[in-house]
């Protein structure tokens, strides 16, 4: 109550009495005492210092390894999992090494598990961040991110399914999907005439604490015969077709109308006249969600490759037209009654080896960014003047490579004065003129980062630009001192004062560059 009472004075002596007003004053840190405000204001110190010309990356670290790299949150993973090194400090150090383990023990994938902010939660080591991890032997696993001790453990096989393979959020840290691969017969079965209905599994769990809330399957009687892949996302069942069809359903809607009878880890059931235990060995999950017929529809749509993107204020969703001659033109379309945006058909018109790609930013700000091999393209939806009911595309900014000392002449004059008319023009994404590789978002810096690439012989160089988010400026350039060969893969994370290269080469060689932000160089010889 003396809270309450506190909280209602602080408004009267700022003058605020709408809620909306509040909120926004909040969010721009009007309050001292709002727990935010020092977390903001630093993050606007650190971006500020990057940002300085004085400021440099520094590489402080770099490794080899045979098996796969991973970088989660300020944690480097080699080894398949078993060995975890800190980025965080000023030079990267072991956090934990464990012992090599079988091929029967190989983890197939992993999710990141953060401790949810004001919950009360049964143990300790909850309030920690934790590493889900899923083995080739289909056990889930809930590994301590700090020691890699193993906090919790599920069998999630039973006689239903042997290879489940993928894990993934359905909402971020509150609810996760595991999928299996696709079921497929052997090619004795087929030619023997034996069907198989049954495509995928998915089994959802809550996440802190962990629980089991159902299994169910993917069965061509219910869902069609050409379904190539599912997923779940924001509460949403996720179908793919062969011919391109994308069907979404209402994912929470079916957990509630086909749940034959809710069970919690370590609960006894009976399964098929066996008696088992919820998640152990050798029983497993139980298969309690039965889709027995289609559930309602949501949306359908047709779209080259699967590809197809919901986001933007008001809804609006993203597809290429079902046929090959369209690769690369996007269709930017509402969500309510399937009308094409005014400007809404967006076509860089490249001539390259990659594709352009286009997606909603992840800022929420509901705007889209369409990147091109020399060209980034920020848009935003905005009311068509006049017609409050339609929405139009427009330009909010570009970003655009530089390319001031590429000369691209088909016809070039000798020294003896013979002219040479070239027979082909160079691709717009031709490794000896700079390109966009790579665009992220830093959330908490707020700042877009891009990656161009210029190939001068075998050499290739790379530099990581942030530029503003809201307008697009350029404010820091960071040159990658390692060279970079555009056949390769690439992954490059930004993370506020981190910048992390891992590179991919040929016959499973993996190669891991750490920067680290370091102010004052002069002395340096960086």
């Amino acid at each position: 109550q003396a809270a309450a009472g506190g909280g209602r004075a602080a408004l009267r002596a700022c003058g605020v009495h709408n809620v909306c007003r509040l909120l926004s004053r909040r969010a721009h840190g009007f309050y001292a005492r709002d727990a935010g405000v020092a977390h903001r204001k630093n993050l606007g110190l650190l971006r500020k210092i990057m940002c300085q010309e004085s400021t440099k990356f520094k590489n402080v670290w770099t490794t080899h390894s045979a098996s796969p790299i991973a970088y989660e949150r300020g944690r480097i993973y080699m080894d398949n999992y078993q060995c975890c090194i800190t980025s965080i400090a000023q030079q990267p150090r072991l956090i934990y090494q464990k012992s090599k383990c079988a091929k029967s023990e190989k983890i197939e994938d992993a999710l990141l598990l953060e401790c949810p902010l004001g919950e009360m939660l049964p143990n300790p080591s909850d309030y920690k961040a934790s590493l889900i991890v899923l083995t080739v032997q289909n056990w889930l696993l809930r590994l301590s991110a700090d020691s890699g001790e193993v906090l919790e453990k599920v069998y999630l096989a039973g006689s239903c399914c042997k290879f489940f393979r993928y894990l993934s959020w359905d909402t971020p840290q509150e609810v996760m999907i595991v999928k299996s691969a696709q079921n497929k017969l052997p090619a004795a079965a087929r030619q023997a005439g034996i069907q198989q209905t049954v495509l995928f599994y998915l089994a959802v769990f809550q996440v802190l604490p962990l629980s089991f809330i159902g299994m169910l399957e993917i069965n061509k009687k219910i869902f069609g015969n050409s379904v190539t892949d599912v997923a779940v996302s924001n509460g949403i069942l996720i179908v793919m077709y062969s011919m391109g069809l994308v069907r979404l359903y209402n994912f929470k809607a079916i957990l509630e109308q086909f749940m034959e009878q809710p069970y919690d880890l370590g609960q006894e059931f009976n399964w098929n006249g066996q008696v088992g235990v919820v998640g152990k060995y050798p029983f497993g999950l139980p298969c309690n969600i039965k889709i027995t017929d289609t559930p309602p529809l949501l949306f359908e749509a047709s779209s080259l490759e699967n590809a197809f993107q919901i986001g933007g204020y008001p809804w609006h969703y993203i597809i290429t037209p079902n046929k090959k001659k369209h690769k690369g033109v996007f269709h930017i379309c509402s969500l309510k009654d399937n009308a094409l945006a005014k400007n809404g058909i967006q076509d860089m018109k490249c001539c390259s080896l990659e594709p352009d790609w286009i997606y909603f930013h992840p800022d929420m700000s509901g705007r889209i960014i369409h990147v091109g091999p020399n060209l980034i393209k920020v848009l935003k939806l905005k009311e068509v003047k006049n017609h409050a009911d339609q929405m139009e595309i427009a330009e909010d900014f570009t970003i655009v490579a530089n390319r001031e000392n590429c000369v691209n002449n088909n016809v070039t004059v000798t020294a003896s004065g013979r002219v040479v008319k070239k027979r082909f023009t160079l691709l717009d994404d031709d490794p000896e003129q700079e390109t966009f590789k790579i665009v992220d978002y830093e959330d908490e810096l707020d700042l877009l980062s891009t990656v161009a690439v210029t190939q001068i012989g075998a050499d290739g160089r790379a530099h990581l630009d942030f530029h503003c988010n809201e307008h697009g400026i350029l404010l820091k350039s960071i040159p990658l001192k390692e060279s970079w060969d555009v056949t390769y893969s690439h992954e490059v994370y930004f993370d506020k004062d981190l910048v992390l290269h891992i590179e991919q080469k040929p016959n499973r060689r993996f190669s891991c560059y750490v920067y680290q932000m370091v102010c004052d160089t002069a002395r340096d010889d960086d």
